[in-house]
């Protein structure tokens, strides 16, 4: 027989929105950033299209999302040993004090981002602490039959808060960039004491010892890879981007190496960092390569989204550069829409039919958008264009909750923290080699157009020939790092009138709103058609990963009411096998 546990149906509820709370504030942070980097930079006396600050542009990025995707494995695994409540509870103190530090930066020019990189960074520390086990509390809280339910409000929580996150930054960067980093302090606050109060651990604990060389070899070589995509983006020497720079192919060499080693290690110790045997499992296995897949299409998307509105469409429709990060969050509004409404609703109909066909579905619908996508022009019009991203987002939500769900409704209980911590490092690692891969394949379809672009319309309003050829060639990756920021870059780099040899008129439309969008829409486009050629194949993968993950399956244990309420739903013509660990229910 099942071994039988108890769910105390008020704690449940406790659960669900204290680690709901927790996603959502974390995820906010991810996201929050990406509207509010130009008012950090003024804020803090930087200008981003300087060669040697792309790199805190990038760590600023991609820094708390590389330390979410390298530590949330290793801290759900320490959840399963020492408690999931316990490192849960210490990722919230960890975030809040962070963002106090934050906010407190007492530092200009270079300095300053160092320490805006480096606690950032901490956060990073704090957020994989609640990501690592918020899933697994709520697998622990909830019975078989609501965990769709619950895990959809907590993905809307954490996908949703990334678009509120871009939202929030525009409103409160134009206040002061230090208050994009007090906002998360009364909630830290209220969340860390909460959590210590409410929750606890009624999960099932491993007795095992702590698998430092697994840890170890996890971390530096999947930061290597990390680290080694964050530089490839970089322009290096004479080059657009430093993929084949010695520190990138150092990189990448040494964390091959070490990812190598550890999982040599992982099938050679009694008690590993990542039990690989979770790996054999049919529903584990498929359902976490399409979560991976998902997270890769998704990730460049977002980046994507606000280059075309903030660089060129909203710029083409009058709206003032410095206006741009907020209209830019409000114009993706269809997008968040689609998966609050799509992700709860999933995550419902999936406790009840299963998760197979609803994610297959929605990544199937993820797909289409994209092709929709691909047929649009750079200055579309917005309701063709908000149709098509509110069908990504209810692609998205139709997917993400039930894969979720079927994903942690297949690990034994003791390793519920540990499998958590795979979720969370394949989405954070799929959104950084999303960004690597989707910035490197923007900037090459780019270095194929916008040079001569440029360089045509710059000697067409009068600019010395000399001077035109200087601006065309700067590396491709300032143009977009530019137009991601809301900025036009032009004015920096004509540098002035008579260096340019224009005069004030042709200076004025040089430097205006119209001119730059104008010249980036058509090579643009040529680089989103790769993009979103790469997005849908990806997407397509993932969906016959999906498709593939057999039927619903349970580990035990389960509670002897989950048995009998699947059977009665069986009963009422809803789907009539459900596996329980090696046990098939009918």
């Amino acid at each position: 027989m099942p071994q039988v546990t108890v769910h105390d149906d008020r704690y449940k509820w406790v659960a669900l929105t204290n680690t709901t709370l927790g996603v959502f504030v974390a995820v906010i942070n991810s996201s929050i950033i990406l509207i509010s980097l130009p008012a950090i930079f003024r804020g803090i006396g930087i200008n981003p299209l300087l060669p040697g600050n792309v790199g805190y542009l990038l760590w600023l990025l991609m820094g708390f999302l590389l330390v979410m995707a390298v530590l949330v494995i290793s801290l759900g695994r320490l959840g399963d040993i020492v408690g999931r409540v316990r490192i849960f509870n210490l990722g919230f103190a960890v975030f809040t004090i962070a963002s106090i530090l934050l906010a407190l930066d007492p530092f200009h020019a270079g300095s300053g981002a160092i320490w805006l990189v480096l606690w950032r960074l901490v956060q990073g520390v704090g957020g994989a602490m609640i990501f690592a086990n918020a899933s697994a509390i709520l697998v622990d809280a909830f019975p078989v039959g609501q965990r769709g339910l619950a895990m959809g409000i907590n993905q809307v929580a954490a996908i949703g808060g990334t678009f509120i996150g871009l939202i929030l930054g525009g409103v409160l960067s134009v206040v002061d960039w230090r208050l994009i980093f007090w906002v998360s302090v009364p909630f830290g606050l209220i969340g860390t004491v909460w959590s210590y109060l409410s929750l606890r651990d009624s999960g099932v604990r491993t007795a095992a010892t702590i698998d430092w060389w697994g840890n170890l070899t996890f971390a530096v070589g999947l930061t290597s890879v990390l680290v080694g995509i964050v530089y490839g983006i970089e322009p290096h020497g004479g080059s657009s981007m430093g993929w084949t720079s010695p520190l990138v192919l150092s990189a990448f060499t040494i964390g091959v190496v070490l990812l190598f080693a550890f999982f040599v290690i992982e099938n050679k110790i009694a008690s590993p960092m990542i039990d690989l045997r979770l790996f054999r499992i049919r529903a584990f296995f498929m359902g976490s390569g399409a979560g991976f897949l998902m997270a890769v299409a998704r990730g460049g998307l977002q980046f994507m989204l606000i280059i075309w509105l903030q660089g060129i469409w909203l710029p083409l429709h009058g709206y003032n550069y410095s206006d741009t990060p907020l209209w830019a969050g409000i114009f993706l509004l269809p997008l968040t829409v689609g998966f609050l409404i799509a992700g709860p609703l999933s995550g419902y109909l999936s406790d009840r039919h299963g998760a197979r066909i609803l994610s297959t579905a929605g990544l199937g619908m993820f797909a289409l958008s994209f092709l929709g996508l691909l047929f649009v022009p750079t200055n579309f019009s917005y309701w063709v264009f908000a149709l098509l991203v509110f069908a990504n987002g209810v692609g998205g939500g139709m997917f993400s909750a039930p894969n979720s769900a079927a994903v942690m409704n297949s690990v034994p209980p003791e390793q519920r923290g540990g499998a958590a911590g795979i979720q969370a490092a394949l989405m954070n690692t799929g959104m950084v080699l999303s960004i690597g891969v989707f910035f490197s394949l923007m900037i090459v379809g780019l270095t194929k157009t916008l040079p001569s672009a440029m360089y045509k319309g710059l000697t067409a309003h009068g600019v010395a020939l000399a001077r035109a050829s200087t601006v065309a060639h700067t590396p491709v990756v300032s143009s977009l790092f530019s137009s991601f920021l809301g900025f036009n870059p032009l004015k920096s780099l004509l540098v002035s009138p008579s260096l340019s040899r224009v005069n004030h008129v042709q200076w004025g439309t040089l430097t205006g709103k119209h001119f730059f969008p104008s010249l980036l829409q058509s090579p643009f486009h040529h680089g989103l058609i790769i993009v979103f050629s790469t997005a849908i194949a990806i997407s397509v993968i993932g969906a016959l990963f999906s498709a593939f993950r057999g039927e619903r399956y349970f580990h035990q244990p389960v509670t002897a009411n989950e048995v009998v309420s699947e059977l009665a739903s069986t009963s009422s013509g809803l789907p009539g096998e459900i596996a329980l660990d090696s046990e098939v229910v009918r």
